[in-house]
């Protein structure tokens, strides 16, 4: 058996440490979706300085890719704080001192993914690598912060959070890919109901059929969850189902509409939300036998 956290403010800092990580983390991964797709990845040609400097000078795609970078400083701050305090830290060390090294591991393979971004140019393998580390130290935060937070053991992963990480890793590929307008209408693609899935189509097809795999296991989990006793599981699913439907029209709108920046970011800002409210809705599906235990075996007032 796991030993419990300590009652005194050591969890509670953590959990302030951890929720600003996921916050950063969260705005970081909504940056770099701009730098995407503005093309601003080459605007600093140098890593870690930015032609050659500390601070250069700012044009349009230079402040956006400069900005991405002193966002990842900061969170790169953030984790190695969080971790810092929880692995100092006998009785927080016991419990998550797994993931706070998990963390630190996360953060350097997510610095070395961004350097690398720019030493290769901007390969599509890299910049799709970098985006699903991003969301993993993302969700490895969000993990931390949950159990700083209720003093309870890590969850089990279900179906409907894994399928939205992949889909959100896959939407990273679709757009390093430049195959976001492959298939320029929608249902269909290029007039085809069931295109070959080669080259840039395929990849864009395989995209939607996740997003209808994802559809199906939100809608599955929201009905579910209406059983569930605690009314934090079943606001969870209920909204992560919401948020689905707006992530399809915000999809099918980029299709539309030519993929715009702005709206790409948006789309990438909506997966990261769905994919943080089920890790934290999946955490509280685990964690609610430890919880309703605490609950009968409190003494009574």
């Amino acid at each position: 058996m796991r030993p419990r956290l300590s009652s005194n403010r050591d969890p509670v800092i953590a959990a302030r440490l951890g929720l600003a990580a996921s916050l950063g983390m969260f705005g970081l991964i909504v940056i770099g979706s701009v730098v995407r797709t503005t093309g601003s990845g080459l605007a600093c040609p140098d890593w870690p300085l930015c032609q050659g400097k500390l601070i250069p000078p700012f044009e349009f795609h230079v402040l956006i890719e400069w900005l991405h970078r002193a966002a990842a400083l900061l969170v790169s701050l953030l984790v190695t704080g969080l971790a810092g305090w929880v692995l100092a830290r006998r009785e927080l060390r016991a419990t998550l001192g797994g993931l706070a090294a998990l963390a630190l591991v996360l953060l350097f393979s997510q610095v070395l993914l961004g350097a690398l971004t720019v030493w290769k140019l901007l390969s599509p393998t890299v910049v799709s690598g970098h985006l699903a580390i991003a969301l993993l130290l993302f969700s490895c935060t969000l993990i931390i912060t949950a159990i700083a937070e209720t003093q309870s053991s890590p969850p089990a992963v279900p179906a409907a959070t894994g399928l939205t990480y992949a889909q959100a890793v896959l939407g990273g590929m679709v757009s390093s890919s430049h195959a976001g307008l492959a298939c320029p209408d929608w249902p269909t693609c290029n007039g085809e109901w069931f295109p070959p899935l080669a080259g840039l189509e395929g990849l864009q097809m395989l995209h939607r059929y996740g997003a209808y795999a994802v559809t199906a296991a939100m809608v599955t989990a929201a009905v579910m969850a209406r059983s569930a006793p605690d009314p934090g599981i079943r606001a969870g699913a209920s909204t992560a189902l919401a948020l689905n439907v707006a992530q399809v029209v915000l999809g099918v709108s980029n299709v539309l509409l030519g993929t715009p920046p702005w709206l790409s970011a948006a789309h990438l800002a909506t997966a990261a939300a769905m994919l943080a409210l089920l890790v934290l809705t999946t955490y509280r599906v685990a964690s609610l036998p430890a919880r309703e235990a605490r609950l009968v075996a409190a003494p009574a007032p």
